[in-house]
């Protein structure tokens, strides 16, 4: 992200969810960035601090409080949406915006492949994609992990733990690639 003077008003906490501490960074304009789990909270506190000069640690305001438990509540396992959080996307290019928004489009559970973006864009590079997503400031709120490459394979995850860390966030989500039912919702 390119520097501006909100940053130095920016704040963050850490919060426990079911992977580990994770990081969330905020300012008045929404959520600016979000760090999954690190071996050592020092660690995810200088990334934070590199990325946003002048960032402070405080308790989070209400509305905060309520994205951090929603992001808990799906590392857990359970459905959330959180396409509607308010992200600062200042400084973030309009290609990954869009790229991010149909990110955003995709249900817990559901994934879509890089080249089905692509074609959304009405783009024929699926490898950019993939750059925009590496590029993603707000990890799980703009769900790159529920991108994945052709053919049922991963493709790849620029966060902590690489591809484990993605397959681990959609095996949370019992991600399936289809919209069939299975045996288990037939039976209700």
């Amino acid at each position: 992200m390119q520097d501006h003077p909100s940053d130095r008003e920016a704040s963050y906490t850490l919060f426990d969810t079911p992977i580990g501490v994770c990081g969330l960074a905020w300012n008045e304009r929404g959520i600016a960035g979000f760090q999954l789990p690190e071996e050592e909270a020092s660690g995810m506190r200088s990334r934070l601090a590199k990325r946003f000069p002048g960032i402070r640690e405080t308790p989070p305001p209400p509305d905060i409080r309520a994205v951090i438990d929603d992001v808990a509540a799906l590392l857990g396992g359970e459905a959330r949406d959180l396409s509607a959080v308010p992200l600062d996307m200042d400084g973030v290019p309009e290609f990954d915006r869009r790229v991010y928004e149909i990110a955003r489009s995709i249900p817990p559970g559901r994934v879509l492949t890089y080249g089905e973006i692509a074609s959304r864009l009405r783009i024929d590079n699926a490898r950019a994609i993939g750059q925009a997503l590496g590029r993603n400031p707000f990890a799980v709120i703009v769900p790159c992990h529920r991108v994945v490459a052709a053919g049922g394979k991963l493709g790849g995850f620029s966060a902590n733990g690489g591809a484990t860390t993605k397959r681990r966030l959609l095996a949370i989500e019992g991600a399936r690639r289809d919209e069939s039912p299975t045996l288990f919702d037939l039976i209700s």
